[in-house]
């Protein structure tokens, strides 16, 4: 079911149920794929990769709304990936403590709208629009896409509509729309042009490189092989390796999984090039598993899972193999996904992320604003005070 608007005498809204009502080389332009950072979480194969595996659909509690904005003659000219949602698993951007709030208040916070990636906190682009466009018409086109998420929402009457992972100038320019900004925090490590690991353990301090010595020493003198697998080397019997250990650690973490076995089947035919899958082996048999995706600066770390419990397996597999491959590959990047202060001690650096938050009700909304202005200033002298534990070498003071 598509809902149509006409905007302007030269461009129109439509709200998609399916990835697939899209035509998937106009979205990709939108999404950026033919530039140097091109993100690959937001790749129609991606998208349709969770739709047509049952892990995105209405079942589920995200039934897909893309919203897209076509020209006179039917051109996609903007796109965003949007989803009526029921609960808010599967978002890394918590708002269940305004949800319980608001529905003591008498209120129904569900169902909400949701402009993201499932399952992926990974910043990218959200309102996206071609690239082959001049930088005004763009942000015209940004900007005309915010109102029509904002005009479905009321449509929909939902308590609240999020934006969640955009970059930092998609932020500034919700902000001026009167969207709510959040932040928050993760860790990335940064390419400095290292030739080896070795150059970039130079770049320590000489008591972290030891340390991180000596956990690779662990790591891999546990009998564990681990392999490296790109593209056409990752076949359907290292998913099902890879299935049961995300299975056993979302059973012990967080309860479900949220993605289907499908799910892996269908990133490999659609988009194999993308996929880095480290694997470790005992006795001939694999027992962990860290999946990434290559875009184009960067590597993503996405899942982990494991039926062994060695030393520092886990940081060998996500963290360090990670950077080896972004050394070898000449990525700028490695960004390792949510959470865990841990990752700064082996090189991965806080980084801001971003969020954006459209309230109905106003009441509701400005004590939500509330909240997020002491928030932010939380999150701001966080990250500040983090950057400074970091494992690098000091510069010499004046």
């Amino acid at each position: 079911m598509n809902d149509e608007r006409q905007t302007s005498d030269t461009l129109t809204a439509r709200v998609l149920s399916s990835i697939h009502a899209v035509d998937a080389a106009a979205w990709d332009a939108c999404a950026g794929q033919d530039a140097a950072d091109a993100n690959p979480f937001v790749r129609h194969a991606f998208y349709s990769a969770l739709e047509d595996s049952g892990s995105v659909a209405a079942e589920a509690g995200w039934q897909p709304q893309h919203i897209v904005l076509e020209d006179a003659t039917g051109r996609l000219l903007a796109c965003a990936a949007m989803y009526l949602k029921t609960h808010s698993y599967g978002e890394y951007v918590f708002d269940w403590g305004w949800a319980q709030a608001y529905q003591r208040a008498g209120g129904r916070y569900y169902p909400k709208l949701q402009c993201a990636v499932p399952f992926t906190p990974v910043t990218g682009p959200r309102l996206m629009v071609r690239g082959d466009l001049d930088a005004a018409t763009r942000t015209e086109l940004q900007t005309a896409l915010l109102n029509a998420m904002v005009e479905l929402a009321v449509q929909r009457r939902v308590s609240s509509l999020h934006v969640t992972f955009p970059t930092a100038a998609e932020q500034d320019l919700m902000t001026a729309a009167g969207f709510l900004p959040r932040l928050g925090e993760q860790y990335h490590w940064k390419n400095e042009g290292y030739a080896s690991f070795d150059d970039f353990l130079a770049a320590l301090s000489s008591r972290k490189r030891k340390t991180i010595r000596k956990e690779r020493e662990k790591a891999n003198g546990c009998g564990v092989r681990i392999e490296t697998l790109v593209g056409a080397d990752v076949k359907a019997h290292h998913w099902d390796a890879f299935y049961r250990f995300y299975l056993n650690t979302s059973d012990r973490k967080w309860g479900q999984a949220y993605l289907t076995r499908e799910f892996f089947d269908l990133l490999s035919q659609r988009m194999a090039e993308a996929v880095v899958l480290v694997m470790g082996f005992e006795d001939g048999a694999p027992v962990c598993g860290a999946i990434n995706l290559r875009g184009g600066n960067t590597l993503y770390g996405r899942n982990w899972g494991t039926v062994v419990d060695y030393p520092f397996l886990h940081f060998e597999c996500c963290y360090y193999r990670a950077i080896d491959y972004a050394i070898a590959e000449k990525l700028a990047w490695v960004e390792a996904g949510a959470q865990g202060q841990h990752k700064i001690q082996r090189g991965y650096l806080p980084r801001t992320t971003f969020s954006a938050h459209w309230i109905a009700e106003p009441g509701f909304r400005a004590a939500v604003a509330r909240f997020l202005d002491e928030e932010r200033a939380a999150v701001t002298s966080r990250i500040a005070a983090l950057a400074a534990w970091g494992p690098f070498k000091k510069e010499p003071q004046d």
